[in-house]
């Protein structure tokens, strides 16, 4: 099922490639529904913020009507950055799977890991790999071709 899952989260990333913002793409999952897809939009809204997994969490609190996202996977094809995986643990997300990591920003175990960090008082499970070739094809794409327009 990750798989499956994982793809949806590609469908939404390549919706950010085509607008121009950096194609990330983050779905959440709650007892097999899909509850939010949402993509990087931080270009088009001008707001540091507005990355995937952000715009997917506060769809899901808005659609499920609370801000505990307990009995919830959420699927990134990047591997989250330290906002991102600040707001996966307040929102109490049990569940991580990641397309590929990003060992120049992420915060879920290349640069730093805080989902699993004990002092907190929520953890994470992380699955890593799902799909990790799709995934990481896409952002050297993107950065391939930005870099040729430059």
């Amino acid at each position: 099922m990750d798989e499956y899952y994982m793809r949806l989260a590609l469908e939404e990333a390549e919706k950010a490639y085509k607008i121009g913002e950096v194609p990330i793409g983050a779905v959440i999952v709650r007892n097999g529904e899909v509850v939010s897809k949402a993509y990087n939009l931080r270009e088009r809204d001008k707001n540091a913020t507005a990355h995937a997994e952000v715009l997917a969490i506060q769809k899901a609190c808005e659609n499920l009507g609370g801000w505990r996202l307990t009995n919830s996977t959420i699927y990134v094809t990047i591997e989250p950055c330290p906002m991102c995986a600040g707001a996966i643990l307040q929102s109490r997300i049990d569940r991580l799977v990641i397309g590929a990591m990003d060992y120049k920003a992420g915060a879920c175990g290349s640069l730093v890991n805080l989902l699993n960090d004990e002092r907190f008082n929520h953890q994470t499970e992380i699955i890593t790999g799902v799909l990790e070739e799709e995934a990481s094809l896409l952002m050297k794409n993107f950065f391939r071709e930005l870099r040729k327009k430059k």
